[in-house]
């Protein structure tokens, strides 16, 4: 087997008008992250290897998008749609340096997987000049259908270009195609565009490099695998295959998941071991979770980092920059943003901490609100180790609450609190004996008996 060391991969990255959207297609999330960027992330990487991607007029932010993930990506912009091989040949630039592998890929295709591109590019290095990936369609109806004569792929039928029996084959075309790189141009410009829709076809590069005597060869996946995304049906669809995928190899790697059916995840969630996710949780992008820590239900949590033996929820809500340390709680109903808190930390109840960092093993009571925004501008709390706040207090950021320090419940705190002193803020409580009845009599005097108040 031949060494094949240099590889250009050209993405064509296409509009996708039946999304219904402003946002371009490749852009469109599932797990939490662009097509585009699974796609890539799945692509060959590394020396040797460039990257052209091959967008639409006015589609910078999937420019941006693929500079994102792959800072060396080369743009080249296909002005109009006259089919694949018109798409590929938009980046010929790249594709005449003549490298030892071009990699055709799409950006609408997120479940493919980098062994997938691995064995695409296989036969190259034993002489085949193609090797095109396939699959086995339920419905093949509108794919494009493999004509093969033994192990030799020999032609690729467009739907409107099959005869019926070619239709009634079903090993079917996924666009994806691997092509010696020292060919590869001259092959695609043979394409022409004598067909049904008068456009220039990638596939018919098959049927070139047959009468060429050349190999070409089918590397067959699952129907999941190569998935294309035009509308938000098919979105959905592929967001499902995701998830089930991502939940088995939760699963795998030790993750309990008690009703796996019921969890969503992010492409990027990092698991410590014996973690336990109950029914109902949302993990968006950027979530760390510690080694036992426990999810409980109906639980949301995005950017954030959670240490050892961590126990969330349920209904609790983490936003971006939330970390907590090693055996903290955070309880039912609580919302945290931009907050630090460090080990044993306790917020068990109702409370929203917001722009703020607590020490360790100090304890925040029900109802508890960081006022961190005063309708300009943000403001820190900070909690020092050991402190103790009081259900139903407002602290009135900037402020600084010292260690061991303790707040009465009830208090809206405007002043830093020093170590170990103690916090109350409170009107004093009056008692009007009999004020109760005397203010029953005064509102029902006149009323006939049993007639209800008016509303």
């Amino acid at each position: 087997m031949t060494a094949r060391s240099s590889l250009t991969i050209v993405l064509a990255a296409g509009e996708g008008t039946r999304m219904r959207s402003s946002l371009p297609k490749v852009l469109h999330p599932i797990a939490h992250q662009s097509l585009l960027t699974h796609v890539l992330a799945a692509a060959p990487k590394g020396t040797g290897t460039s990257l052209a991607v091959v967008i639409g007029p006015d589609h910078q932010p999937v420019a941006d998008e693929a500079k994102r993930i792959r800072p060396d990506a080369l743009t080249f912009v296909q002005h109009e749609r006259l089919g694949t091989a018109h798409a590929v040949l938009a980046a010929r630039d790249a594709i005449a340096r003549g490298v030892d592998d071009l990699l055709i890929a799409f950006g609408d295709t997120p479940l493919i997987s980098a062994e997938t591109f691995a064995r695409l590019r296989a036969p190259l290095a034993k002489g085949a000049a193609i090797a095109a990936l396939g699959f086995r369609a339920a419905d093949p109806t509108g794919y494009g259908r493999f004509i093969v004569e033994g192990d030799r792929l020999v032609a690729i039928r467009e739907q409107a270009d099959a005869s019926p029996k070619e239709r009634k084959i079903d090993l079917c075309n996924a666009g994806v195609m691997a092509i010696d790189g020292r060919r590869a141009l001259a092959i695609l410009d043979k394409i022409g565009n004598a067909n049904a829709k008068g456009e220039y076809y990638l596939t018919d590069a098959v049927g070139i490099i047959s009468e060429q005597g050349w190999d070409a060869v089918v590397i067959e996946t699952s129907e999941d695998e190569v998935r294309g995304i035009n509308t938000k049906a098919q979105l959905a669809e592929a967001e499902s295959v995701m998830q089930a995928r991502l939940r088995k190899a939760a699963m795998e790697a030790g993750v309990t998941l008690i009703a796996p059916e019921t969890v969503y995840l992010a492409a990027d969630t990092v698991f410590g071991k014996d973690v336990t996710i109950e029914p109902f949780v949302v993990i968006g992008p950027g979530v760390s979770i510690g080694d036992g820590t426990v999810i409980h239900s109906f639980s949301h949590i995005v950017q954030t980092t959670l240490g050892k033996n961590v126990s969330i929820g349920p209904y609790a809500r983490l936003r971006p920059g939330t970390s907590l340390g090693d055996g903290a709680r955070i309880g039912n109903f609580v919302e945290t943003k931009a907050a630090t808190l460090e080990a044993g930390v306790k917020v068990n109840h109702l409370s929203y901490i917001g722009d703020a960092t607590i020490g360790a093993n100090s304890n925040i009571g029900a109802g508890t609100i960081t006022c961190n925004y005063d309708g300009f501008r943000k403001h820190k709390t900070i909690i020092g180790q050991g402190a103790f706040v009081g259900t139903n207090s407002s602290l009135v950021a900037p402020v600084t609450i010292g260690n061991g320090a303790y707040i009465g419940s009830g208090s809206v705190i405007t002043r830093d609190v020093p170590d170990d002193a103690m916090a109350l803020e409170r009107s004093p409580q009056t008692i009007r004996e009999g004020g109760a009845a005397r203010y029953r009599e005064m509102k029902t005097r006149g009323r006939e008996p049993g007639k209800k108040p008016e509303k």
